[in-house]
């Protein structure tokens, strides 16, 4: 089967995938949310990368949005946190105890240790790597599966606290 495209179509189809903006610290910006998604729009809400670490302890913040992946840490413990929008990696330690997320969604890989403690987590989702220790205690998902369920869909090299 033949289909006729016109020469826009076919560079939107095969041009390289939206170029995803790299920004290499979070300092830029002053360590201020607001201020970075501001910034982020100006620029067409783009999807995003950040080098060093991320920290939203004392923010108002529910969603990542278009965060791809961070080099460091994120900090978001005690914060209103809800999803992680479209992040998929996360180079560091990746510290989201006390907040009211269910989902891990499109996240797949924790560099060092992952912390859901006191979290609302309900699904790890596409979640298959944590290079660290792994906090479930007293969350939902630690009173819906054993560890050893756990062990068959992540590959954690630390210690999984349930």
């Amino acid at each position: 089967m033949k289909i006729i495209i016109s020469e826009s179509q076919h560079r939107r189809l095969f041009e390289e995938e939206q170029k995803v903006l790299h920004i290499p610290d979070f300092k830029i910006f002053g360590n201020d949310w607001d201020v970075l998604q501001r910034f982020l729009e100006s620029k067409g809400n783009p999807p995003y990368t950040l080098g060093g670490n991320l920290d939203l302890v004392g923010l108002n913040v529910e969603s990542l949005g278009n965060l791809v992946s961070v080099e460091g840490d994120i900090y978001a413990y005690d914060t209103p946190l809800k999803s992680l929008g479209s992040l998929t990696s996360v180079g560091g330690l990746l510290h989201l105890s006390n907040t009211p997320i269910k989902s891990l969604g499109n996240l797949t890989s924790v560099g060092w240790s992952l912390s859901l403690l006191k979290s609302k987590i309900e699904s790890l989702g596409n979640l298959t790597y944590v290079g660290g220790n792994l906090d479930l205690l007293h969350t939902p998902i630690s009173r819906k599966y054993s560890e050893e369920e756990i062990i068959q869909t992540i590959n954690v090299n630390g210690v999984i606290y349930m």
